[in-house]
Parts: structure tokens; sequence; C-alpha cells
């Protein structure tokens, strides 16, 4: 194994330990949140599978990227399902929808990522189809299965749990942090060919999905934020695996830069709504 397949497939035991880490400080009754609100599901649903791709589209069409750049781009787009960032920086949103809506959106990635692949493979030559059954797959062994095993950890032992998860998410974030950045490293030359506006598009990205959550989260700030995040964050296990089937480990490490870029723009935010959040208690108080 040489150092590149050895560092995707540490990012993907990576991603598997914390969304295992998410399920163990979840509860089953968060699950139905949003069943329970369809108008909030189908609100969210719109900004994350349709909404935010077209935004791709849009910037695909007009800033003429690179090809690399522009299939990762598309990619990242339509991979719209379980949060990478620690649940930790969730705490400023209700917790009961971000969990629900993270397990609801990461079931409609069965039907809505295979669904853009057709609508984009013919107009993009190097984005190949994806069935059903492989993004089922893949969600089933990068999320749905790591977040049951964590619930039911947290049903038998309820007091570990919780500080197990506090561990977990901050030693395997740092693991995929240092993961991160070798495979940054391993293949610099990819980076320095993005550096400037390329990389400004890929920021530009994150801020525009950021705004389409927070603009589509409803009345509830909470929620705005939850949904703000959600949509500026994306399925990295589902986008690695579309990105595997076309030549070279270029998209993927660009999939990579953009994880890692993210939170440059993310955390801020975070930090503006959790401001937001501090004045309005003051205020009730």
């Amino acid at each position: 194994m040489d150092l590149t397949a050895f560092l995707l497939l540490a990012l993907k035991v990576s991603v598997a330990l914390l969304i295992f880490a998410i399920g163990l400080d979840s509860r089953l009754k968060d699950f139905s949140y949003l069943t329970q609100r369809p108008g909030v599901m189908l609100r969210s649903l719109l900004a994350m599978y349709l909404v935010v791709p077209l935004l791709a589209l849009v910037a695909v069409k007009l800033l003429h990227l690179p090809s690399g750049l522009e299939l990762a781009l598309l990619v990242l787009a339509i991979s719209a399902g379980a949060p990478l960032l620690p649940r930790k920086l969730m705490r400023l949103g209700n917790e009961e929808y971000v969990f629900s809506l993270v397990v609801v959106s990461s079931l409609f990635a069965i039907v809505t990522v295979p669904a853009w692949l057709m609508l984009l493979g013919p107009h993009f030559d190097r984005l190949g189809t994806l069935d059903p059954a492989t993004v089922a797959r893949v969600l089933g062994k990068s999320f749905l299965l790591p977040l049951l095993v964590g619930m039911v950890a947290r049903l038998m032992w309820p007091d570990a749990s919780s500080r197990l998860s506090d561990v977990l998410l901050k030693v395997v974030g740092i693991v995929f942090s240092a993961c991160a950045l070798a495979l940054l490293v391993t293949h610099w030359q990819v980076i320095g060919a993005i550096l400037g506006p390329p990389l400004l598009a890929l920021a530009g990205f994150t801020l525009a999905a950021l705004g389409v959550g927070h603009l589509l989260g409803g009345p509830d700030p909470n929620d705005r934020t939850a949904l703000a995040v959600t949509c500026a964050t994306r399925h990295v296990g589902v986008a690695m695996v579309i990105a595997a089937a076309t030549p070279g480990p270029r998209t993927v490490v660009l999939i990579v830069a953009y994880a890692l870029a993210s939170a440059l723009v993310i955390i801020p935010y975070m930090k503006w709504r959790g401001r937001v959040t501090t004045a309005g208690l003051k205020r009730s108080g």
C-alpha cells in the first residue's frame, strides 16, 4: 500500500470514528424531530440537495475553473449528508434538529446523489455515474453503521459514553487533520496549481452554502445556525467515493483541501452566531 492509499484509508476510518463519537452522544428521540416537522424538513432538504448544487453549477459555468477543481466542486455540491465538524461545535444549534437532519439527509442521499450524477454525467465527461446501491453501501459503512453502534453503546453504558465521545472527537479530529495535511503535502503540486482565484472559489462556495442554510433555516436562530453549517459541511465519505471513480488523486486531494479550508470559513460564522445567541439570552434574562 503506497502512502496516498494509506492516508485515504486513514481518512475514511477517521470519518467513521467521528460519526461513532456522535452516536455516543445522541439519543433516539432526536431522530423523530424532523419527521414531526415536515415543513422544516422540506426546507432543509431543498437547501442541501437543490439550492447548493445549483449554486455550484452556476459557479462552474461562470468562473471557468480548472477541470480538476470544477469536478471537485460539483462532487462536493451533490455530496450533502453527515457533517464532519465535531458535534460539540454544533452546540449553538438545536441538537435534536442537527442529529435528525444528519440522519434524514444521509438517507435521502441514497436517491439524490445518483440522480444528480445522472443529470450531470452527460455534461461533464469525467463525472461518472454511481448507482444507488453503491451510495447506500458507502453511507451504511461510513455513517449509519458507526452511528448506530455508538447509539447502542450509549444505551448500554450511558455514563462512560459521553466521556468517550469527547475524547474521540478530540483525538480523531487531530488524526484526521494530520492525515489530511499529509495528503496535501504529498500532492503539493495539486494545491499549488489552484492557489489564487481557484482557491477563493472554494471559499466562496462555502460562504454561499452558509448563506443558503442561514436564509432557509427559518425563524428559529438555532435552526438557522445548524442548517447553515450542515449545508457548508459536505459528506466527505460520499465525495471521496465519487472522486475515486475518476483517474488520479487530484479530485480527492481537492476534496480534502475543501474539508480543511471550509473550517476556516465556518468557524468564524459559528463564533458570530455564538455572540448573537449570547446577546439574545442576556436580553431575555
